[in-house]
């Protein structure tokens, strides 16, 4: 019996999209589902969700919950990544410690000063995972959702080089879904690649009947100046090729946005965004919870989306398909550094996740990639060492921060941030934490 496991399944409406989206296959064999998360009530939640979707769908599946995580590690197949280190409290400390100093970021989970502490107190997580891996399941795909993708890819990279990670975000396919949407073609019969990293990939090809739809969004953008007031529009304008991640998540990647109170006023953009959906996800919890005890059906969005469920179905039936995949680059990408994490096409089947060599991409889409990678390589480079400059430094290369706030403000706030994170730090970047350097 083919066995996934869910870490972090407390990330309850998470867990809920995967599972309605694996158990939408009907030509899946019999699964074992473990379930695992440290907060024992989360916990229960999750597993009452597994046992509801389990019914409606009509499946056959074992479904198991437990807060040991070497017992759900044990003989899997395939392990499925959502662990959020420090949970809401330390996504409020990474937003709002840094507003307080005059750093404005939106969601602040991937790159910035947001995404290198989230980085610094999961890898230690990461560590301890790819160990029990290596003893337990050393076969097994891991599958990660956390932020900050590429960190967290490149950092299992570095500590257990042979377990097979591939990292998945869903917002190559949402961003054509919505490029389509705008300007009323079908997603269906699309062809769409793209590539970079992780949130910031470019739309390198986009066309239907062997025709560009980029003409078509031009002449939207031209109709309609709302749309013009967007992060990704104003993009697309400059760089020649629209990114793949929301307005929201991107304006925080560059120096062209937060640091003007003009910009934020004319691109319309929300700091401290995720503060705002991070409450919303636990009232949807709480909303979940409630639905159980009382025997009510919860909420499904339609439509297999997720890449987790179509990697874990294609590998157990065979079927090919292609997603977009974010692995180390080993001659993907020719402009971009070797032995980073990037994101590119992969084809999927039997035999696994194969990432497709894209060539380079747009050379200004790489100018900015590179910086972006050059933060995430400081990080891995700082957890790797124990060198606290390094998380500084890391900090300083990041086009937001950098274009905020001096040097000397920024070791600051790496101090603050440090003290106020250190149990989940490591003892090498002055936290607490017990950790082994790899």
């Amino acid at each position: 019996m083919p066995q996934v496991v869910f870490l972090g399944a407390g990330s309850v409406v998470f867990t809920r999209q995967l599972l309605a989206d694996l158990f939408r296959f009907d030509d899946l064999p019999a699964l074992r589902l473990m379930l695992h998360d440290i907060d024992a009530e989360r916990l229960a939640v999750a597993k009452g969700t597994a046992e509801q979707l389990l019914r409606r769908f009509g499946r056959e599946a074992e479904i198991v919950a437990t807060l040991d995580r070497r017992e759900a590690l044990a003989g899997a197949d395939f392990v499925v990544n959502m662990i959020q280190v420090g949970g809401i409290d330390a996504t409020r400390v990474d937003l709002e410690l840094p507003a307080r100093a005059g750093l404005r970021q939106t969601i602040g989970d991937t790159t910035g000063v947001g995404g290198v502490f989230r980085g610094l107190r999961t890898f230690p997580v990461l560590s301890e995972i790819a160990a029990d891996m290596l003893e337990l399941c050393p076969e097994a795909w891991f599958l990660n959702y956390t932020n900050p993708m590429a960190m967290n890819v490149w950092w299992m990279s570095v500590v257990a080089p042979s377990i097979r990670t591939v990292g998945l975000c869903h917002s190559v396919y949402w961003t054509v879904h919505d490029l389509c949407e705008l300007i009323g073609v079908p997603l269906d019969g699309t062809h769409y690649r793209a590539a970079g990293v992780n949130h910031q990939a470019w739309l390198t090809e986009w066309s239907r009947d062997g025709e560009s739809l980029y003409p078509l969004l031009r002449e939207k953008i031209a109709a309609d100046p709302e749309l013009g007031r967007r992060v990704r529009v104003e993009m697309f304008r400059r760089i020649g090729y629209y990114p793949t991640e929301t307005s929201e998540h991107s304006s925080e990647y560059l120096s062209w946005f937060l640091r003007s109170d003009a910009q934020i006023e004319r691109f319309r953009i929300e700091p401290l965004q995720y503060i705002g959906i991070s409450e919303e996800n636990v009232a949807e919890y709480e909303h979940a919870k409630e639905a159980l005890a009382t025997n009510r059906d919860l909420e499904l969005e339609e439509g297999a989306a997720e890449y987790a469920p179509q990697v874990i179905h294609s590998i157990l039936t065979g079927t090919e398909r292609v997603i977009h995949a974010n692995v180390v680059n080993r001659g993907l990408i020719d402009n971009l550094p070797q032995g980073a994490v990037v994101e590119v096409p992969a084809t999927v089947d039997a035999d696994g996740v194969h990432a497709m060599p894209f060539g380079s991409v747009p050379t200004q889409g790489a100018a900015l990639n590179r910086t972006y990678l050059s933060v995430a390589e400081l990080a891995i480079e700082a957890a790797r060492t124990g060198d606290p400059e390094l998380v500084r430094r890391a900090v300083l290369v990041d086009p937001n921060a950098s274009s905020t706030l001096t040097p000397a403000q920024i070791w600051a706030l790496c101090d603050e941030l440090t003290a106020a994170h250190a149990p989940l730090l490591p003892k090498q970047l002055g936290g607490e934490r017990e950790f082994v350097l790899p």
